[in-house]
């Protein structure tokens, strides 16, 4: 951290174009020792940023109370706030951008940054390229690697519980700067399309840029307008990045390879033939999955060898192959590239539990491109069991995955459970009566809004000739009801709980 005066903040947003108006109240002199969004925290000397759809005077009102020095907003507040001193902007999440990066010195440029975009595939990838570092670091003497991600963020400081893809502003480059005070070398991390068009992001710079694919999901009133929207902000991470790697196999990969070669070095990677990091010859295992890599001039890397990851689905190779490039463009050795992914663990992702002749898959699927490639690789990896499926969809957000994910259920489960998942807002009686409008006449179906009862329900009525789906949340231990995060079970817990390892 970096105490500046209020005056200078001031400069900055000035100089950015982001500046309205100010009203310091002879402070402009005083060091700003915090910033923050979030009226609970300490405010002492803190800048106070207004931000929000929920934001509220009352909010402010608090902050000010407790010694905040002014507060950020993009108006002036009346009544007892018109007193208070403030900086008006006209753009609150740039500024947002704008005073992190200052507040934190920029400590991202002491780090080795991977940034990791895509509809699905994010988290196993972030996962899998922190394996593979780790593995590098521990025989050269370095500390295990940070990582950013929609499970879990660790930063040498911090270890937790993640309830958001990519942080908002403040906590991402309270998150780069724990990692560099620590001396990691590298950091790994999800970036989300909406990080990406509301500028959390913005400012930072990654050594490489992984995009793995991009399908018809988070359109709405709430995310984006349409998929040109969703598109746009998803390619938007090549304007800050040293390396891109793209998939070939990705839709619209001929416009991702043009936007990428815009702004920086591209490495291709994929199923297909003229990637630069070709998979190939994949053949699942009792214990994971064995696939041949062809690597073809990446950063010097020139070899066709055989690599394993020991989760199942088929589809996590094409995230190895992400990983698999991305690593080799931050310098990683193959012989650690190989270790790393055979090493690489994802809790909740395509976890496995079997007992008493029971077979249960924990996975995070959420959407239309997830549910697709889940039922493919199950069918192709337990031929001839029927399936059952446990899962629901989010309140206030991409409602039309309620329509592809209830479709694709009805087409190709025996059994449909539909329970809570984050209703926010929402009732989940609702979300699942609708969900259920589009299962067709296929599968039995019932609605259990009680996740943990829903799971135990589908793991009892399972026999040896089924495989059950548990779908959604994997390690989460909470569920998001209103403004709240409520603490429940994991999905990973109660399945254990069940008796199943």
């Amino acid at each position: 951290m970096v105490y500046r005066k209020l005056d200078e903040y001031v400069e900055l947003l000035r100089r950015a174009g982001a500046l309205e108006s100010v009203e310091a109240g002879g402070l402009g002199g005083s060091l700003v020792r915090g910033i923050s969004y979030d009226s609970r925290d300490d405010m002492e000397s803190s800048l106070f940023v207004c931000k929000g759809a929920h934001f509220s005077e009352k909010y402010l009102a608090e902050a000010m109370s407790k010694g905040a020095l002014a507060y950020v907003s993009e108006k002036a507040h009346g009544g007892q706030a018109g007193d208070w001193p403030r900086v008006v902007v006209n753009d609150v999440r740039k500024a947002m951008a704008l005073i992190a990066n200052s507040y934190y010195g920029e400590s991202w440029r002491r780090l080795r940054l991977t940034g990791i975009t895509g509809t699905k595939g994010k988290s196993t990838t972030t996962y899998y390229l922190k394996s593979v570092l780790d593995d590098w670091m521990a025989a050269t003497g370095g500390a295990p690697t940070a990582i950013m991600s929609g499970i879990r963020n660790y930063d040498g400081v911090i270890d937790e519980e993640s309830h958001l893809t990519t942080q908002e502003t403040f906590e991402l480059h309270r998150h780069l700067d724990n990692a560099a005070s620590k001396n990691l070398r590298y950091l790994s991390m999800e970036v989300s399309s909406q990080a990406l068009k509301y500028g959390r992001t913005m400012g930072v710079e990654f050594d490489v840029a992984c995009f793995l694919n991009i399908d018809t999901d988070h359109i709405s009133d709430a995310e984006h307008s349409d998929y040109e929207d969703y598109l746009a902000s998803k390619m938007s991470i090549f304007s800050q990045c040293g390396r891109a790697c793209v998939n070939l196999g990705c839709r619209d990969a001929e416009r991702v390879l043009e936007a990428a070669r815009a702004a920086s070095e591209v490495v291709s990677f994929g199923l297909d033939e003229r990637a630069d990091v070709m998979v190939y010859d994949l053949r699942p295992l009792d214990s994971g999955i064995s696939f041949r890599t062809r690597v073809r001039d990446v950063c010097g890397n020139n070899f066709d060898e055989e690599f394993k990851i020991s989760m199942g689905g088929l589809f996590n190779v094409e995230n190895a192959a992400a990983a698999i490039g991305a690593a080799l463009c931050l310098g990683a050795p193959a012989e650690h590239v190989r270790n790393g992914l055979l090493k690489a663990r994802v809790p909740g992702r395509m976890e496995v539990f079997r007992g008493e002749g029971k077979t249960v898959i924990v996975d995070y699927a959420h959407n239309r491109l997830s549910f697709e490639t889940l039922f493919k690789s199950v069918k192709r990896e337990y031929p001839g069991k029927k399936i059952c499926i446990v899962f629901g969809c989010t309140g206030s957000k991409a409602p039309g995955r309620r329509q592809e994910m209830g479709t694709l259920a009805g087409e190709h489960a025996d059994r449909v459970i539909l329970t809570e998942d984050d209703p926010g807002y929402e009732t989940t009686l609702d979300i699942c009566r609708e969900i259920e409008s589009y299962l067709g006449a296929g599968p039995r179906r019932e609605i259990i809004t009680d996740r943990a009862e829903a799971v135990r329900r589908a793991i009892e009525g399972a026999g040896p000739d089924w495989v059950t789906l548990v779908v959604g949340k994997g390690t989460e231990t909470r569920q998001k009801r209103g403004p709240d995060f409520v603490p429940t079970k994991s999905d990973v817990e109660v399945v254990r709980e069940y008796g199943l390892l």
